[in-house]
């Protein structure tokens, strides 16, 4: 994935690529949890396997089963057991690997990606504030946290962790900034030091607007990834206008997020992505 004006190397092997998602069962000291780090990491390696065998070009880790999330930390609990699933992954397989902490635990993320040398992190409010369900995300993350990467070593180079940026994102409220645009919101995340932008629809399996891709498209320079709601009937239309596509809900039984992985339905998306 590469703007066609980018000298650097595609981040995920090929543009347009699909990103599987694996949402890790529900870690240590959240509501939900009930399996050891042991058995999370087990689990979340079948999965990882599974999407890199079928011919994903990446795949992100998300804590999706925590909810209800915390807003912008996590406790070391969360951040210790996510770190063994995400080192746990990268040792089993070879796609580029991602990982996005709920909600907007940026810098968490950011942590594990180093320990377990992933190559990106999806980050929510990076730019512009919003009300998203665990209340006011008050403060964009990008200042603080393009520094600490600067501090880490892990802007550049091999061990560089590209920052992957929700403009606008579902599960949110946006009035504190209707007077700006999806347009403007993907240029400021440009401006402001990301490596790609995330557009997504209002909720979880809800389809990206093709409008909005094109708009941010159309408004940055930089990668512009579908975050919600790509499933095997839109794959080609949504890849004819962005350079990536995050798939969870479509690939599990009943297109269902927190459902099994249904290996019909991945072998479907991925056919219909790439056949």
């Amino acid at each position: 994935m590469q703007d066609a004006n980018s000298t650097s190397p595609p981040l995920f092997g090929r543009t347009p690529a699909i990103i599987g998602m694996v949402h890790l069962r529900a870690l240590p000291g959240s509501p939900r949890a009930e399996l050891s780090p042991r058995e999370i990491a087990r689990i979340a390696v079948e999965e990882a396997r599974t999407l890199a065998a079928a011919g994903f070009d990446a795949i992100l880790l998300e804590n999706m089963h925590d909810a209800p999330y915390l807003a912008r930390a996590v406790g070391a609990e969360t951040t210790a057991a996510f770190t063994r699933a995400a080192c746990e992954v990268r040792a089993a397989v070879s796609v580029p690997l991602g990982v996005q902490v709920l909600a907007g635990a940026n810098d968490a993320a950011l942590a594990i990606a180093m320990a377990a040398e992933l190559q990106f992190i999806r980050a929510e409010g990076f730019v512009f504030a919003s009300i998203a369900d665990e209340g006011l995300l008050a403060e964009a993350s990008a200042g603080p946290l393009l520094r600490l990467r600067r501090a880490l070593g892990l802007d550049r180079g091999p061990a560089r962790i590209a920052v992957l940026a929700d403009i606008k994102k579902k599960h949110s409220a946006h009035a504190i900034t209707a007077d700006t645009s999806l347009a403007e919101h993907a240029h400021g995340a440009e401006f402001f030091g990301a490596d790609g932008v995330i557009v997504t629809g209002a909720a979880t399996g809800c389809a990206t607007p093709i409008a909005d891709l094109a708009s941010a498209r159309a408004a940055c320079g930089i990668p512009v990834v579908a975050g919600s709601g790509t499933t095997a009937a839109n794959v080609r239309d949504v890849l004819a206008v962005a350079h990536a596509a995050i798939v969870g809900s479509d690939l599990k039984v009943d297109g269902v997020w927190s459902n099994e992985l249904d290996r019909a339905r991945i072998d479907r998306f991925v056919h219909a992505a790439k056949g």
